[in-house]
């Protein structure tokens, strides 16, 4: 029991993910039909990406690209609003979930040795908030960009075509609270010192950048080279076996301990989500009642739905009952924001803002709760707007 427990607090959505497939199994039971739940290309690509951006992390590409553009700040506000843009721009290539695994921490460390901690809960809810946005353009921004893009068969100019305008919009208005930041001019040199410093807190199994700001060269050419081969297997230009050989065989020999880096357990949710979908689709009443109601609501009800179990549980969820893609699509992106859970990447923010010196947790929750809503507001009337 005490052990259930703890696997429930370490990772709640993919014990509750695993309890919903095996109630199901009871209901529809378990046949060589359950492969075809599988979406193996998601599988494949979704552990592919990991395993490449924790190699490219891992040479201190992120690192050396923030002390970089911090060396050229001149005040608090500008160093605030390169920590947020940081976020928002990187996870568009690798996903939101890293981008804030490698930038929290970064924040924590500039702002700490600025002395400007006053302004760090805001920070951070900042950067949560970009991440998760950022993330919406491209369909490797996160992972339920990934599931659907390849759930629905999305163009590259039709993906776009749904999410640019939002994501634009998001710019504008993650820019715009950067405003109420102010402060003295920032410290260029304190800002420096926080990407070559090691003290910063990290998530358990988190990668490890190098000591310093400093690029491994060999290595970036390596990852990047995956990367391309991601990008290629993502827009159906490469198939996903051969990409999964490629990469495996090339790890094996080149830096096969990073092959531990890669998030096992959001795979696993994954998979517990096919068969608990694919269950329920077997049961008739269910699949019709399912259906009805999201007739004319998929973005309103994956918004909601993803407040109470998240974006990505609810992308997976929802998928197999409608085809409005593009609703959906926007639903559970713009649900990313509005509670701590509607995206597990502001949970990691949360978290690692947790672990910092002095943590006003209280503060960030209602710092976190005003900015998001207010966010979730102003997009979903941007929806009614755009006739959605």
């Amino acid at each position: 029991m005490k052990k259930a427990i703890q696997f429930l607090k370490k990772d709640p959505v993919l014990a509750i993910s695993g309890l919903a497939a095996v109630i199901t199994m009871f209901l529809v039971h378990p046949s060589p039909n359950y492969i075809s739940y599988i979406d193996l290309r998601v599988i494949v690509l979704l552990f592919c990406l990991m395993v490449t951006v924790a190699g490219l992390r891992k040479t201190g590409l992120f690192d050396a690209m923030a002390k970089t553009l911090l060396a050229k700040t001149k005040t608090l506000r500008q160093v605030v609003l390169i920590l947020m843009l940081l976020c928002f721009f990187s996870a568009m290539a690798v996903t939101n979930d890293v981008a804030l695994l490698t930038f929290v921490p970064f924040a924590v460390l500039v702002l700490q040795r600025m002395g400007k901690t006053r302004w760090l809960p805001y920070t951070v809810v900042l950067q949560a908030a970009a991440a998760n946005l950022g993330s919406m353009l491209t369909p490797v921004g996160n992972p339920q960009n990934l599931f659907l893009y390849s759930a629905y068969g999305f163009t590259a100019g039709e993906f776009f075509a749904v999410t640019l305008p939002f994501w634009l919009l998001s710019l504008v208005l993650l820019c715009l609270l950067c405003l109420p930041v102010k402060g003295a001019a920032a410290n260029s040199d304190a800002a420096q010192q926080g990407a070559a410093s090691e003290g910063s807190p990290r998530l358990p199994g988190a990668p490890q950048t190098e000591k310093g700001a400093r690029v491994e060269q060999k290595g970036l050419l390596f990852y990047a080279l995956l990367f391309v081969l991601c990008l290629l297997t993502v827009f159906r230009v490469l198939h996903y076996g051969i990409l999964l050989l490629l990469l495996l065989a090339a790890v094996l020999v080149f830096d096969r301990t990073i092959l531990k880096q890669a998030d096992y357990g959001l795979l696993a949710t994954f998979l517990c989500f096919f068969i608990f979908v694919g269950n329920l689709g077997e049961i008739e009443a269910v699949r019709d009642l399912l259906i009805r109601a999201l007739e004319d609501r998929e973005f309103w009800l994956s918004v909601g739905l993803s407040q109470v179990i998240s974006n990505v549980p609810a992308a997976v969820l929802l998928a197999g009952f409608t085809d409005a893609g593009r609703e959906l699509l926007l639903g559970v992106n713009v649900g990313g924001l509005g509670t701590l859970i509607a995206s597990l990447a502001s949970l990691i923010a949360f978290r690692l803002y947790g672990a910092s010196e002095g943590a006003e947790k209280g503060r960030f929750l209602l710092l976190f709760t005003v900015v998001n809503v207010a966010l979730l507001v102003v997009l979903c009337i941007f929806c009614l707007l755009t006739a959605l």
